[in-house]
């Protein structure tokens, strides 16, 4: 972790030295963490390869454009980032509307709904998780527009690299169902969801630990199968 002398500006606030101090105490479990991402998310890219094809193979079939989607999301510090997933969507969805997806969305390709079911479209996110952008466990990383609205307190989550699960986003795996009949999407997002989804997110860095974060996996992993 940076100095706190070193972290942006706009985090140096105490609201976010409250956590700072937390994770400054866990070094160790930071260390292991990181290390498991490496170790791990190498060994999968590699048994993963096969799959890997099979599914570009599958995306490109369904509908024109690229396969895999890129777009610029927040991580540790502040820092963007363009994340990884197969593109489940039709060619350049997020140009137009809501930057969140909504159940029924009609940009959701027929093979773009198999895998956000399975969370197969994460994959990619094993490559962001390499070089060091995200991490297994963490804080799922949000775009610009609605990192503008982070309190300062919810700032402490950018502490940590955005991970690819969470038990947040486990909890909240229906979220476009939240969002279905909403007549402005982006509003119920900034207002309400993102706000509850925060309090998770900062009671997890709060609670840090390196098999905590083991533990996380396995719960995912059973999410998914279920």
């Amino acid at each position: 972790m940076k100095k706190w002398d070193e972290l942006p500006e706009d985090m140096r606030v105490p609201e976010v030295k409250e956590y700072y101090d937390i994770l400054v105490h866990n070094k160790k479990g930071l260390l292991a963490k990181r290390v498991f991402d490496i170790i791990v998310a190498g060994m999968l890219t590699g048994v993963l390869s096969p799959v890997f094809l099979i599914l570009c193979l599958v995306i490109k079939l369904d509908s024109p454009g690229p396969v895999i989607f890129k777009q610029t999301r927040v991580t540790m510090y502040g820092r963007k980032f363009k994340i990884y997933k197969f593109r489940t969507m039709v060619n350049k969805a997020d140009k137009s509307g809501t930057q969140v997806t909504v159940k029924g969305d009609s940009r959701v390709t027929r093979s773009g709904r198999l895998l956000r079911r399975c969370r197969l479209d994460e994959l990619p996110q094993l490559i962001n998780i390499l070089k060091g952008d995200m991490t297994f466990v963490g804080t799922r990383p949000e775009v610009e527009k609605y990192v503008r609205y982070y309190t300062n307190e919810m700032k402490a989550t950018l502490l940590l690299p955005a991970g690819v699960t969470s038990r947040t986003s486990i909890d909240y795996k229906d979220e476009e169902r939240l969002l279905e009949d909403a007549e402005d999407a982006d509003d119920i997002y900034i207002n309400q969801i993102l706000p509850e989804k925060m309090k998770h997110n900062l009671r997890a860095i709060k609670n840090f630990s390196f098999f905590g974060d083991i533990k996380t996996m396995f719960i995912t992993v059973l999410a998914v199968m279920r």
